[in-house]
């Protein structure tokens, strides 16, 4: 019996590859000639190679995007020498813009499916299992057989009768053991109807949509085997209003307590009634992530992003201050028109906002994108090796590149990780900027020469308050003031953990008389104890927070650890006087 191998390099263990598992899905007559293997690309290339070999395939056909394709033209090239007989496919949004050089410049591939795979991959099993067909006369197929003069016609499946992938959507169907503490990806729409030039999806403006009593059962498939993270993989989720106000309505009427869902989605296109449903769900049931990408009008009409920036920052301050969501917001560092002091403005702005996660990410040149055919245009200088990322434009050095990937390792390691929330708020009344303070904190890591990956999380407290005793004379921050903000450091590291030993920034420990008697009441109840810290402090935390002002105000704090915010995960916390 022929063995058919999809192969899928994850970026970690816990994510699932959707594509793979919807290609199987959709040659039902072959399940049984059809093998999954699942790896990451954290693993050695040799470990994969092996694995591979030892399940004896008849045929591999291997899932392609822009963080795999390298180990995966390198398995290619090995699997090429250690077994030739065996015909090798890629397919994926990497290589479905330049099929044809891949194939002239690696002769170990037999052919590429390009665009949507359902179709193309169902006849392509059935061709090695049955015989049936010819090779060149797959639509969506690029092989050495078809005259290079007639390339494929892409056909696309259709979307509303693809199978469910995670196994029958039945009352009572559990979930699959290779799906068991994993992020699950779900599609409900596939396509987009916007034309950002930058992103592949902008070619195709076809938008589909799957029934929604169908999405409906397969999400209470979700709900009922309390699956922890559903993933919606839909470009714009609300590019539909009656198609996302149905889901989430039924989401908030059939919430478990347990699943988690995510969404990506056009904050500007959100009504009253959208927001009164996502208000209204249960605290961390929904992240939000919102691709603000910049906020320069210039840039915006370039990359051919039609946004309304006043209602998209209205809707964003709305669900922030309703804190029932937690909002993950992008930008894009080297688009056209911007350079580094528009950069900063729309990081300013976008940053006092104060979403939950805030992403700087770069600019990459996909193959296949109008941003690519403007690459002259724009004199777009990137990396010739996947991701594409760019290093220079007509508007942005590469040094000031060098400032920015400092700011996001800063962004990464001070803001998104969460734990720093307080004190950062007071440091930034300090700065000319949000912007200016993360390019300070930056500098004096590279100054240190302090290894980003290499810090626990209590060293990068103890840097923070290096950084601002050092940096920060008298002349910035009184003494007082740096006081206060030691303590707004320990409100943050005790807010996420009970750690074992206090750090030295702390100090001794102040001692009171309402602490000393919680403590002896603690005393009679060990295990509850366990799960709570208490912490006296001297200053007034929110107008610290709010203004930078120092006012005294002494206060026993009772840090809860057995409860937490869903959107936070701050612990609880008592003030006992």
């Amino acid at each position: 019996m022929k063995k058919i191998l999809l192969v899928a390099l994850n970026a970690k263990y816990i994510h699932s590859n959707p594509a793979v598992y919807c290609l199987k899905a959709y040659a039902a007559e072959y399940q049984e000639q059809i093998e999954i293997a699942e790896y990451t690309i954290n693993q050695q290339t040799d470990e994969i190679l092996r694995d591979i070999y030892k399940r004896k395939p008849d045929v591999i056909a291997f899932s392609c995007y822009i963080w795999n394709i390298t180990p995966v033209l390198e398995l290619v090239g090995e699997l090429g020498q250690i077994a030739p007989h065996i015909p090798l496919f890629l397919g994926g949004p990497e290589v479905s813009y330049n099929a044809e050089k891949l194939l002239e410049k690696h002769a170990e591939l037999t052919g590429i499916l390009v665009g949507e795979g359902e179709e193309v991959f169902s006849k392509l099993v059935a061709y090695y299992v049955d015989g049936l067909g010819a090779l060149e006369d797959i639509s969506g197929l690029v092989c050495r057989e078809r005259d290079k003069c007639a390339l494929p016609v892409q056909t696309t499946a259709v979307f509303d009768k693809l199978p469910f992938l995670y196994g029958k959507a039945e009352a009572g169907s559990k979930l699959p053991k290779e799906f068991a503490n994993r992020i699950l990806y779900y599609e409900s729409s596939r396509g987009c109807p916007f034309s950002c030039s930058y992103c592949l999806s902008s070619i195709d403006k076809k938008v589909r949509f799957r029934e929604l009593e169908t999405v409906k059962k397969e999400l209470a498939y979700f709900l009922e085997n309390e699956v922890a993270q559903v993933k919606f993989i839909d470009r714009t989720f609300n590019a539909k209003k009656v198609h996302a106000l149905e889901i989430w309505k039924f989401l908030k009427e059939h919430d478990n307590g347990v699943t988690g869902f995510h969404f990506e989605i056009g904050a500007d296109l959100l009504g009253e009634e959208e927001l009164a449903v996502l208000t209204s769900l249960r605290a961390g049931q929904v992240q939000l992530e919102i691709g603000v990408q910049t906020t320069n009008p210039d840039t915006l009409k370039a990359i051919c992003r039609h946004v309304d920036m006043k209602r998209l920052k209205e809707n964003v301050l709305y669900l922030q201050k309703a804190r029932r969501s937690m909002l993950h917001l992008d930008l894009i560092a080297g688009l056209p028109y911007e350079d580094l002091e528009s950069f900063k403005h729309s990081f300013d702005e976008v940053y006092s906002w104060q979403p939950d996660e805030l992403q700087l990410g770069f600019l990459k040149v996909l193959k296949g994108s109008p941003m690519h055919d403007k690459k002259e245009e724009y004199s777009l200088c990137y990396k010739s090796v996947p991701p594409y990322e760019v290093l220079s434009t007509k508007w942005l050095s590469y040094e000031d590149i060098c400032v920015l990937k400092g700011v996001e390792e800063m962004l990464e390691l001070y803001y998104n990780s969460k734990q720093f929330v307080h004190s950062l708020r007071f440091l930034s009344h300090f700065f000319s900027s949000s912007f200016a303070m993360y390019e300070a904190i930056a500098a004096y890591y590279e100054v240190k020469g302090y290894q980003v990956q290499s810090l626990n999380r209590l060293h990068r407290y103890e840097i923070l308050d290096q950084f601002v005793c050092e940096e920060l004379s008298v002349v910035v921050l009184s003494e007082e003031q740096k006081e206060v903000f030691r303590e707004l450091l320990v409100y943050d590291l005790y807010l996420r953990e009970k750690v074992k030993s206090r750090p030295d920034f702390a100090g001794a420990a102040l001692e009171r008389k309402e602490q000393t008697k919680w403590l002896q009441k603690m005393q009679k109840e060990p295990d509850k104890g366990a799960r709570l810290h208490v912490e006296a402090f001297l200053y007034d935390r929110e107008s610290a927070e709010q203004s930078g002002t120092c006012i005294k105000r002494e206060h026993v704090v009772v840090f809860e650890y057995a409860e937490r915010d869903a959107v936070t995960l701050e612990c609880k916390i008592s003030i006992l006087v």
